[in-house]
């Protein structure tokens, strides 16, 4: 019912304070802004990786950041070691998406990554130390997306709800903080451009 609304609007009030407040978190994001924007102006494109619930933010999130005019791609976290590893290229930004922060498909594919590739992650930790995939990635980039009450505890289940409503929430930001540093003022009518069709490309039209 209702207090499922309003854990969710509770949990992004949450890290809505975390990031006004938080230099870990502030830090963060103008890292991974700087990282995404300047692998775009050299060519290179943001890599999302994720799996279950969280690949599918990360395919919404994708999604959102090709009608801004942010070249990107999704990539699937278990095929990425069979083969589709091939995407990532140098010069290229690999962004994972993971609350628990020790997925094992991920895990198991950070020896394979290309060394010169920045890594940021959108993990539930609210530290680097809290989350074991960074844990031999010192440089890699943290966005925090934690929840303050788990769902289990709050749901009796542990379905993944708050968490994935966070961290599509902090893929959003971003992707449109991204885009204005891209673009600028330019942005509304590079998001036209891409987003002709539906309601919202007839408002623009």
């Amino acid at each position: 019912g209702l207090h499922v609304l309003r854990a969710e609007a509770l949990a992004l009030a949450h890290v809505a304070g975390l990031y006004e407040s938080s230099a870990t978190a502030q830090t963060g994001l103008v890292r991974a802004v700087g990282a995404v924007a300047g692998a775009q102006r050299r060519g290179g494109k943001l890599v999302v990786c994720g799996i279950g619930k969280s690949g599918h933010v990360g395919v919404k999130l994708v999604a959102t950041l090709k009608s801004l005019g942010v070249g990107s791609a999704f990539m699937h976290a278990a095929e990425a070691v069979h083969g589709d590893l091939g995407d990532v290229r140098e010069g290229d930004v690999l962004l994972f998406i993971t609350y628990s922060g020790k997925t094992p498909e991920m895990r198991a594919l950070t020896p394979h990554l290309p060394p010169r590739v920045p890594v940021i992650a959108i993990c539930g930790a609210s530290a680097p130390g809290g989350c074991a995939f960074l844990a031999d990635r010192p440089d890699a980039i943290l966005l925090p997306a934690p929840i303050p009450v788990s769902e289990e505890a709050m749901f009796g289940v542990g379905a993944p709800t708050i968490s994935t409503t966070v961290a599509m929430a902090v893929g959003d930001m971003l992707a449109l903080t991204v885009a204005q540093r891209l673009h600028g003022e330019r942005v509304k009518g590079v998001f036209g451009r891409n987003h002709p069709g539906g309601a919202i490309g007839a408002v623009g039209r």
